[in-house]
């Protein structure tokens, strides 16, 4: 998977638009909201990855599973357990 965030990010402002409730509470509760949205985001486009790659190698971890099912794994033979 890519890392999708530097040591040493550059910033960009964006406009979002938010609940005007809950942007006020979070106002009141002195919540960063860049950081905040930073933090979800990155979970976000994390989650989003992980499924993409998923997809993308379905097919491959169906036939590792299959073969496994078919013939073990390489390394049985040297298990003492």
């Amino acid at each position: 998977m890519r890392n999708v965030h530097s040591t040493q990010p550059t910033k960009k402002a964006t406009n979002l638009s938010l609940n005007s409730e809950l942007l006020a509470e979070a106002k009141r509760l002195n919540i960063n909201l860049s950081a905040t949205m930073e933090k979800a985001l990155e979970r976000e486009v994390s989650a989003k990855l992980r499924d993409e790659w998923i997809q993308q190698n379905a097919d491959a971890v169906e036939s590792c599973n299959k073969l496994t099912e078919e013939h073990g794994l390489f390394s049985d033979s040297y298990r003492t357990f």
